[in-house]
């Protein structure tokens, strides 16, 4: 079945401004749902921090310098100044002049992470705090800054993303698997205190994405845990994210939603 995709371009997100975040490489998430978002009629803002990308941490093959920037030509969207959501302020700042150069917004898609290896024996606090800062903390405050400034007239939607690791924890990737548990719990928290501003909450665990770095045996492997044969793609993400951002889902909020194809075993 490998090839075989069908990519929901009936839903209209016409005249919605739309910030997302994690858009740093060509191959990734966030490129692909600000192509899909763009390509469906939203106005889209995107940030990206490409440094981590090409960092011995963020050691992804498909990374690039200035990827951020180089994307937001391409797909003719608007820039926002790429910056490392670590930094105490910055995603305040993110959600800020997203919304001031788009003249407001009325949906956040916060697709960012950080997630580095370390068995329990390498544990550090710096390792511990910077998935908490980058993944917890900086979804928290940008939460916080995009309803300060949202218009409760409108239908508003934020959409949070965890990972299969709630499921099945991967021993090396613990701080991860804990700053995403952390986010499933925001997702719920969120969607309870900002209904009265007219603001949906929900979270997608977009499970196996194709997105350039895993290959080989493992790779192979990983397609026969789906009952398709394949792994799944950021189209496939971006076909349940655009629904969750349409009017289609204006019932939904406070919702986990895992978009994996039936994997099983999952990593």
């Amino acid at each position: 079945m490998e090839g075989i995709f069908i990519n929901n371009s009936s839903i209209r997100l016409n005249g919605k401004k739309i910030l997302i975040t994690g858009v740093s490489r060509p191959r990734g998430i966030g490129a692909t749902l600000a192509k899909r978002f763009s390509e469906a009629g939203a106005v889209v803002a995107v940030h990206g921090f490409s440094d981590f990308d090409l960092s011995p941490g963020g050691n992804h093959l498909s990374a690039l310098p200035n990827c951020t920037e180089l994307l937001a030509e391409q797909l003719n969207v608007t820039l926002v100044t790429p910056s490392d959501l670590e930094v105490k302020g910055n995603a305040e700042k993110v959600v800020e002049e997203a919304a001031e150069k788009l003249s407001g917004l009325d949906g956040m898609i916060l697709n960012h992470a950080y997630g580095v290896y370390a068995d329990i024996e390498n544990w550090t606090v710096e390792h511990i705090d910077s998935h908490l800062l980058v993944n917890v903390r900086a979804a928290m405050m940008m939460i916080q800054s995009f309803s300060n400034q949202v218009d409760s007239t409108k239908d508003n939607a934020i959409t949070l993303f965890t990972s299969g690791q709630y499921k099945n924890v991967e021993r090396g990737l613990m701080a991860y698997s804990v700053s995403k548990e952390a986010i499933i719990c925001l997702c719920r928290g969120a969607a309870d205190v900002l209904g009265d501003k007219s603001i949906r909450v929900n979270c997608i665990n977009p499970g196996c994405n194709d997105t350039g770095y895993c290959f080989g045996e493992i790779y192979d492997e990983i397609a026969k845990r789906h009952p398709a044969g394949r792994w799944g793609t950021p189209d496939d993400t971006a076909d349940l994210a655009l629904f969750l951002h349409s009017s289609y889902a204006k019932w939904i909020t406070g919702q986990v939603i895992a978009s994996h194809g039936g994997c099983k075993g999952e990593i």
